[in-house]
């Protein structure tokens, strides 16, 4: 938000208040030269982006991505819902597909309404993998040239802006959140452009206070729809940013009238149009239906999610359970990497060039917010002081999960990181004027100490690990041609009992399927509005039937009791794939247990259909067969975990003896 400029003959470094860098100016650099660096930075970063998804863009884009499975099932779905609501004349922030009866507010969760609109013709076209897999695309190359831009205000080296872009985009912060399909994480292409309308308000000046206002109030809307974590956290660190920056120049006598004057007309501008696009919203997701009251998350995880000073120079170890849990939850079946990573190159270049270039406010100024939002990201697990020991109070700001802060670790990097770069080449041409490329050489070598340890670490996983999405075969023949729109009981139901939903392929397969049916369960902090009685009851016995173990200890009372939930969620059909030689997280096992609880629960045998068991009708169905005490055990004993004989002989057992 600050540029320095060194007085001649006086060598203090003062904010810069009233006119072009020399990257704009001194240089004297056409209209024409400024477009086409522009142009080659977007180019490269579009390829670049493209490698890093080559096992998408090489095979079948519009069947395949990272999983279908975990988060990425949930972001397909969230993805695919506003193109539906579109083309069926629904609501597109609110929807009972998911979650039914009660619904999700898209709009109060990490929903990515902005991204589902901007990509419907996408979606229309080749389907929500297709859209999913560009949004994994652009994530990464947007923000990039976004940084390009507000980095070319600041630097007199195309290069050395194009090297703060590539650590921007390209960090492991965004790489790794994209590869759980986090796209509230990895599109972070309006961060610059807030911070570029910052600078021209509070420091250049040079453009009509309205428009800069208003296009500040857009991008604050448009971030509002990709992610208000992100605009929180955006608030948060840009608030400290233009306080040092109005700190210094009050100290200096540094703003005259007239720049006070500017400021107003933009600042009303801003907050006038950010309150005209968002008053609705902001009611939908305060009040709206299926809308949250207090934190997203659980007491006991409020706070955590944190990383530690290690992990910025260091990577942590990765531990086999873990990944497991990572590639239920999130979905990516690749290496499982940190998203803090920074490596001793980068920490190493961006003091040394905070020390020898101290008299460059910029540098101070993004490294006090760099070391603010390190402190911000360490969670409550911890076993030293925290700053979330106290944010855990605040409303909106405890919704945040600590470690997303490092995405302002890596802003405040890239920007010091192209001044750094620039500083070097230019001072290598200086010291080196008769080699002739000795500021390159330079400014290249410094940037290489910088990115290479990165680049390294990110290598394990690049191009991104992919993998073709698998539908049940009933999903891809009957789910497809379902009218009427039925409420479906789907196994494995993606069900969050305590704090995660691991298991949320379903959502893929109703997206991809064409969204013809509503399904019971679904993902995301929304998943927690379940209200105590019949459902969240129901949510007990469905999860224990996941468990082999817990499934076979199914008393008569939670029989019942699944009857009572079947009606309360208006399940009309219960679907329970029966498949072998589809991916491990498409498979529900015990298939035997499950379809014999089932059936006493509507009193009725299913129907084998396209390779998966098939209730119909339950909402219409006779009261629960309650069998006694044991009986269960009985009938399953002996048989197989799945199989047409296994389960016609445990469901007849189960039936007679009700």
């Amino acid at each position: 938000m600050a540029e320095v400029k060194v007085e001649s003959g006086s060598g203090e470094a003062g904010l810069e208040a009233d006119g072009a860098a020399e990257a704009d100016g001194a240089l004297g650099r056409s209209e024409v030269g400024r477009r086409k660096g522009f142009a080659l930075a977007a180019a490269a970063y579009l390829l670049l982006a493209i490698f890093v998804w080559w096992g998408i863009w090489s095979g079948h884009p519009t069947s395949t991505t990272t999983c279908g499975c975990g988060d990425s099932s949930l972001f397909t779905w969230f993805l695919a819902w506003p193109p539906y609501a579109l083309s069926h004349g629904l609501n597109p922030l609110y929807s009972t597909a998911m979650l039914h009866p009660t619904g999700v507010n898209l709009l109060a969760n990490t929903a990515e309404l902005g991204l589902g609109l901007a990509l419907a013709p996408v979606t229309w076209l080749f389907g929500p993998i297709a859209s999913l897999n560009v949004a994994l695309t652009l994530g990464p190359a947007l923000s990039a040239l976004t940084m390009f831009v507000l980095l070319r205000r600041w630097v007199t080296w195309s290069p050395a802006a194009f090297v703060g872009g590539l650590l921007y985009g390209f960090s492991p912060f965004v790489l790794v959140g994209l590869s759980d399909a986090h796209l509230m994480l990895g599109w972070g292409f309006v961060f610059p452009l807030v911070v570029l309308c910052l600078d021209e308000m509070f420091v250049r000046q040079r453009r009509q206070p309205m428009w800069v206002g208003v296009a500040l109030g857009v991008l604050v809307a448009v971030q509002y729809l990709l992610g208000t974590e992100l605009l929180t956290i955006c608030v948060m660190t840009c608030s400290v940013g233009v306080v040092l920056v109005v700190v210094y120049r009050l100290r200096r006598h540094d703003i005259p009238p007239t720049q006070v004057r500017y400021l107003g007309r933009a600042l009303v501008a801003a907050f006038g149009t950010a309150v005209l696009l968002l008053l609705y919203p902001v009611w939908f997701t305060l009040a709206g239906p299926a809308h949250f009251h207090g934190s997203v998350w659980p007491a006991d995880i409020i706070g955590r999610g944190g990383t530690t000073f290690r992990n910025y120079v260091l990577p942590p170890p990765s531990f086999r359970a873990e990944v497991k849990l990572l590639r239920q939850i999130g979905g990516y079946q690749g290496p499982a990497l940190a998203d803090q990573y920074f490596g001793i190159g980068l920490i190493v270049v961006l003091l040394s060039g905070l020390l020898v270039w101290r008299r460059d406010r910029r540098l101070w100024l993004f490294g006090v917010i760099g070391v603010l939002s390190v402190f911000l990201s360490l969670g409550l697990e911890n076993h030293y002081w925290v700053p979330w020991r106290i944010l855990v109070r605040l409303p909106l700001v405890q919704n945040i999960i600590p470690v997303r802060f490092v995405a302002v670790t890596y802003f405040a990097a890239a920007v010091m990181l192209a001044i750094v770069v620039d500083h070097a080449r230019r001072s290598g041409n200086k010291r080196f004027a008769q080699v002739g490329r000795g500021g390159l050489a330079c400014g290249g070598a410094v940037a290489l100490i910088a990115l290479v340890p990165i680049a390294a670490y990110l290598a394990q996983t690049i191009p991104m690990t992919s993998q073709r999405v698998a539908l049940p075969t009933w999903f891809q023949k009957v789910a497809p041609h379902l009218t009427g729109h039925p409420v479906l009981l789907v196994f494995p139901v993606p069900l969050t009992v305590d704090t995660l939903s691991p298991v949320q392929s379903a959502m893929t397969w109703q997206a991809v399927s064409g969204m013809h049916f509503s399904m019971v369960g679904g993902g995301g902090p929304a998943a927690r509005l379940t209200p105590p009685g019949p459902e969240l009851d129901g949510q007990q016995i469905v999860a224990a039937l996941a468990n082999p173990n817990e499934a076979a200890a199914i008393t008569p009372d939670q029989v019942a009791t699944l009857r009572r939930a079947l009606d309360a969620w208006g399940v009309t059909e219960v679907v329970l794939p029966d498949q072998t030689g589809v991916p491990p997280y498409n498979q529900v096992v015990p298939v035997t247990t499950i379809a014999a609880v089932i059936s006493a629960a509507v009193d009725g045998r299913p129907v084998y259909q396209d390779s998966a068991w098939v209730w119909s009708d339950v909402h219409s169905a006779p009261p629960a067969k309650v069998p006694e005490g044991g009986r269960l055990t009985t009938c399953v004993s002996g048989l197989g975990a799945r199989g047409v004989v296994a389960v016609d002989t445990a469901t007849e057992c189960m039936l007679s003896a009700g």
